[in-house]
């Protein structure tokens, strides 16, 4: 059964259906556009084509498993299930400036095997396709619709990393570009990558208005490579001509995200090292407070003084930083961890699937 969002493939449907262009195009502005139920977006069709296109086409590539809503900030995590039954997670962020913020996954689990990431200790399942990954934004807009909201901003920035599946994220940032579906401002999507030098590159010259955020975390190489393996592959300085070439295409600041970890990567030679690092290319610096896991008990978050004290260093050098303030800290805010509490909860259960170590081949 083809998806909604594959534009060929539904028009084939349309002609073989034969009814007229512009009532599909209706259908797909309902349902993209006013965030409508597919079976409310299917009245713009009459009968018997509208029940004969229900029939034929795949609106929702996910459902909804549960939903958990912060009591203490505006974030909502979505868990989702796949066709075969693997979950995944999604988080919207309602900001203080009353902009909405969506945080997607790309994959089932994560390859990159980070030391402080919930995901990274779950191991990689699969990619997710390009209609799995848009559909948390259909059904999250779903949802907002009830609050008057939508999504603003796209973060691929959930399960995952990125760019081990460039093929389908590729197709899902057509999917949100295109005017015949989502038609969102490509400067609205950022995508989070531990750091793959020729796909930043890639993505920099077919996206030159997507946003980029490298997850850094230490200007320090065996620093970083003892919280994050992938800095063996790809060391320091590979990374930082990554940047250069980066800026080059696109012309905008590049975000460089900093996990604050007590005595790890938080003291005055780490900012030191992270002022040299970025000398001379435009960033903007996101420190991050530390969400603990029970997979990393030895991993602890700085205190405020010394989040305070670095980003007072990182300042006085004339960078531009900020502070996240963490969302969601009552609803497991660390991506993968209410994955892995339902996956415990459902440990019994003949349809959890046993997460694997295999990383997905990278797109050439």
């Amino acid at each position: 059964m083809p998806s909604i969002h594959d534009l060929a493939a539904i028009e084939l449907v349309r002609r073989r259906l034969k009814f007229d262009r512009y009532r599909l195009r209706q259908v797909r502005n309902a349902f993209y556009k006013k965030y409508l139920p597919a079976a409310v977006a299917l009245e713009e069709i009459a009968e018997p084509h509208r029940t004969a296109l229900a029939a034929e086409v795949e609106f929702h590539a996910l459902t909804l498993e549960s939903r958990h809503d912060s009591r203490i900030d505006g974030a909502t995590k979505l868990i989702f299930r796949t066709s075969a039954g693997l979950l995944i997670e999604s988080v919207i962020l309602r900001l203080t400036t009353g902009r909405t913020t969506l945080c997607v996954s790309t994959q089932v689990g994560c390859a990159a095997h980070c030391d402080f990431c919930a995901t990274g200790k779950m191991g990689i399942a699969r990619n997710l396709s390009a209609a799995e990954i848009v559909d948390q934004l259909v059904q999250a807009n779903q949802l907002l619709a009830a609050e008057s909201r939508s999504v603003r901003n796209l973060v691929f920035m959930g399960m995952g990393e990125p760019f081990h599946n460039e093929e389908q994220l590729e197709a899902s940032i057509q999917l949100l570009i295109d005017p015949a579906c989502f038609h969102l401002n490509p400067r609205r999507l950022l995508i989070s990558t531990v750091g793959i030098p020729e796909a930043m590159t890639r993505m920099a010259q077919r996206h030159p208005q997507v946003r980029l955020a490298l997850s850094l975390h230490s200007a320090r190489q065996d620093v970083r490579r003892q919280i994050m393996p992938i800095a063996e592959r790809y060391p320091l300085e590979v990374l930082r001509q990554a940047l250069v070439e980066v800026f080059a295409l696109q012309g905008h600041e590049v975000m460089i995200e900093y996990l604050l970890l007590a005595d790890v990567n938080d003291q005055s030679d780490d900012a030191a090292a992270l002022i040299d690092y970025v000398r001379d290319i435009p960033v903007h610096i996101n420190l991050i407070p530390y969400n603990p896991i029970a997979e990393a008990p030895h991993l602890r978050g700085s205190d405020r003084p010394r989040r305070e004290a670095f980003s007072a260093q990182l300042k006085a050098a004339g960078l531009a930083v900020t502070t996240r303030y963490s969302l969601g800290a009552d609803i497991a805010a660390a991506c993968g961890q209410l994955v892995r509490q339902e996956h415990r909860k459902n440990a019994g259960a003949a349809r959890v699937v046993t997460l694997k170590s295999n990383p997905p081949a990278n797109v050439s």
